[in-house]
Order: C-alpha cells, then structure tokens, then sequence
C-alpha cells in the first residue's frame, strides 16, 4: 500500500491554539456517527469546529458514551446527547434539546449506517426481510427523519448532509445489501434536494473512499477492498477523514451556496475509474 498521508493544514482535533478561519463562526449544527476518533462524523466535527462552528454530538449509548464524550468536550460540543435512531423518541428528544438551547439549526451531520452481519455478509438474493428493513432504517429512513425535524429549525442556506460509498452506483465485492441501502440514500438526497430547495435548504450525500472506521470493519475482506482501492485510485492512496471533514465544511459554508443535491466523491478519484 502506498501510504501517502494527506496534508492537514490544521488537526482533525480541534485546538484553539491552532485555529484557521472563522467561516462558520455562528453556524450551530448537529453531527451523528462519532463512535471514536477513527469516524468519519469526528473528522467532520473536527473541521467544523476549527472553521467556528459550535456542535451537537451524539453517542449511540452508555458503552458508546466512554469514547464519545472525551472527544465531543474536546470539540467544545455545546449539547452532548445519547441517540440510538431504533429507539423510538430518542431522535425527537435531540430535537426537543436543540429547539429551546439554539432556537435555530445551520446543519445536519448523518454519519450512521448499520446492516445484521449474516446480512452484511450474504448475497443480496439471501437477505433477510427483517435485516433488509433495519439496514433501511438506521442507514436511510434516519436521514429522512433527521430532515423532517430540522426543517422547522432551519433558515434559507442551511445544509444537510449524509455518508455515502461508490457501492451505491457501482457493484463492490463483499458491499452486499449495503449497496442497494446507500443507493436508497442517495437517491433520497436528490428528493430532499427537491423538496427542501425552495426553502433554501441544500441536501448533499458525501462518498468517501474505503476508510478504516469501525463501522467498515463489519465488511468481509476489508483489507483487500483498501489494497484494490489504493492501486486504482489515481492518487494512489486512500483519502483520511480530514480530507472528508474539510469538503463537509466547504459544503456547510456559504462557498457552496449554488450547490445542492448531488452526490460529492472525496475518494482520491477511485470513482472515475472503470
């Protein structure tokens, strides 16, 4: 593998002494999926907060917490809340905290998907009904809840934003159900777009790269997906998740204000190539 570490102008942690730009400075945004420092939720908040904007974090629950809470108090996170999307209220309850706290929501952070492993690791034509319908609704109908509750909250130039991968255009080896679930996705994007675009509200899924998180490791034969995407991406590496924190900021910010609905590779151009 060539290890070729991209080059951070500022560290995925935020640190005040080390502060870049005020972009954001005023923007107030809930991030879900930081699980450890390896997410990608946590190099997008990392690249949030050093561009100014103040946070919301979520953990999945108590065993979750321990990992989560040290990392969203050194972000400065204003709310720290628990969210298990499958636990009914719980998602509405970190709306109820964020309505009287800020009144008012810039952004949306939607880094959470989840399939059964015998599922994840089966053929497409194998899955189970019930692991189908929870790979749907922790990976995709979460996104879609998550609109219908900030929308409210939200003024005109405000963003929301979800995790995507190449497996939802293009057949990946061992992606597996996971590519028809992100497929969903993207395509809710495009009608969240649709519908929330009068409003001034822009909707966008991101598609990193093969990363090495947590989440990615439930993939059968990982390794071997990162080794074939860093010989025929044309960068000849694998992206990190500063690089993925940096775009999400640009999106957020009023840089991308004429942007909304599409589908942003952040994978060293491994989706161009056939």
């Amino acid at each position: 593998m060539n290890d070729h570490p991209s080059v951070d102008p500022f560290p995925t942690v935020w640190d005040p002494e080390s502060r870049v730009g005020d972009m954001l400075r005023g923007r107030r945004g809930l991030v879900v999926g930081i699980a450890n420092e390896h997410s990608i939720a946590y190099g997008c908040a990392g690249k949030l907060r050093a561009f100014g904007a103040d946070l919301a974090i979520t953990y999945l629950n108590e065993k979750s917490e321990r990992y989560v809470r040290p990392l969203a108090e050194q972000l400065q996170a204003s709310l720290i809340l628990p969210l298990d999307v499958e636990q009914p209220g719980q998602l509405q309850a970190v709306f109820e905290r964020i309505r009287p706290e800020w009144g008012s929501l810039d952004f949306v952070i939607h880094s959470i998907a989840f399939a059964p492993r015998d599922d994840l690791h089966g053929r497409v034509v194998d899955c189970s009904q019930a692991g189908f319908e929870q790979a749907m609704r922790v990976s995709c109908y979460s996104f879609i809840e998550m609109a219908r509750l900030a929308e409210p909250l939200m003024a005109p130039g405000s963003s929301l934003l979800t995790m995507s991968y190449y497996g939802a255009d293009k057949v990946v080896n061992n992606y597996n159900i996971m590519g028809p679930v992100k497929a969903a996705l993207e395509a809710t994007t495009r009608y969240l777009a649709a519908e929330l675009g009068e409003k001034g509200i822009r909707v966008f899924a991101v598609s990193p790269g093969p990363l090495k998180t947590r989440a990615a490791s439930g993939i059968a034969a990982f390794d071997e997906l990162v080794e074939a995407a860093v010989a025929r991406a044309p960068a000849r590496r694998l992206v990190d998740i500063a690089e993925v924190g940096r775009v999400v900021a640009f999106l957020v910010g009023g840089a991308a204000s004429g942007m909304t609905g599409d589908t942003i590779y952040v994978d060293a151009g491994l989706h161009i190539v056939a």
